[in-house]
């Protein structure tokens, strides 16, 4: 049965993971949607980057931070960046793009959540971006419909997905507070949920692909700092996820982590994550 391989990505700057390695990966990744965040470029750079890709990108308000886009072989039916409040800029860090899968239409984005600070302006900009994510997936978990939100989404939703996870309880990425967001996104549907910051909320029924995959396991982790040996020693932290509707949930062939061979051969500080949807 054909497959549709998406894969999600923080490059940690578009043009400088094409310098160090990015194309051939790609080239031997045989990806058919690729999602990228924290792009810090232009339309050009990503052109360069990926040719004869065809690309939807929104850039960031400020040149060169954040950035998300979606590469495809095929053009997207439709793209969309509306995200949110306009009480806070969401640019560079959500889109859409409508894609077939089969005789069915699969809605995929990229997002890239604020890494936030704990207790600061930045912290407060987060929670504002997860209150929109709640209420988009709301609106795009509607019926039976097959919807993807890929992405780094800085925030490590349990003690598996953090290596050092007793040393992060009060550093933003780990913050109780954040983590019950996932709780409810990834709770059973219409139930109530209880947080693990001790708050009850409504379960928005979407599946963390990675987690159901790989079950009751330490990670795999997505992202190591650059710093120390945190990537020799495998002290990640798993915080780029593919998170599906049920229905596409039912669709997952294969998941993986792309983890370099070695610290060398490193293009970001993220790995991507590769899913296989069947059609």
């Amino acid at each position: 049965m054909p497959n549709l391989r998406i894969a999600s990505v923080n490059v940690n700057g578009i043009r400088a993971a094409a310098r160090n390695g990015m194309s051939s990966w790609l080239d031997a990744a045989d990806v058919d949607i690729l999602t990228l965040q924290e792009v810090r470029g232009q339309d050009e750079h990503l052109e360069a980057a990926l040719p004869g890709w065809s690309i939807i990108h929104d850039e960031a308000t400020a040149k060169g931070r954040a950035g998300v886009a979606i590469a495809s072989r095929t053009p997207a039916l439709a793209s969309r960046t509306a995200f949110g409040a306009d009480d806070f800029d969401s640019k560079g860090r959500w889109i859409e793009g409508d894609f077939l899968l089969g005789d069915r239409t699969i809605t995929v984005v990229s997002a890239y959540v604020h890494s936030g600070e704990a207790d600061t302006p930045k912290q407060d900009e987060k929670w504002k971006f997860l209150d929109a994510f709640g209420t988009r997936l709301v609106e795009l978990g509607r019926d039976d419909a097959l919807a993807l939100v890929t992405g780094d989404l800085n925030v490590g939703h349990r003690e598996l997905d953090i290596k050092n996870w007793r040393g992060n309880r009060k550093k933003a990425g780990f913050l109780p507070r954040e983590r019950a967001y996932f709780d409810r996104f990834l709770g059973h549907r219409d139930a109530e949920i209880a947080g693990v910051d001790g708050t009850v909320g409504i379960g928005l029924g979407w599946v963390d692909i990675g987690r159901r995959f790989h079950g009751e396991v330490e990670g795999p982790y997505t992202w190591w700092s650059m710093r120390g040996q945190a990537f020799d020693n495998d002290t990640g932290w798993r915080i780029d996820y593919h998170l599906a509707t049920p229905a596409l949930a039912e669709r997952v062939e294969t998941y993986s982590v792309a983890r370099a061979a070695s610290y060398a051969d490193r293009w970001s500080d993220h790995a991507p994550v590769i899913v296989d949807y069947s059609y």
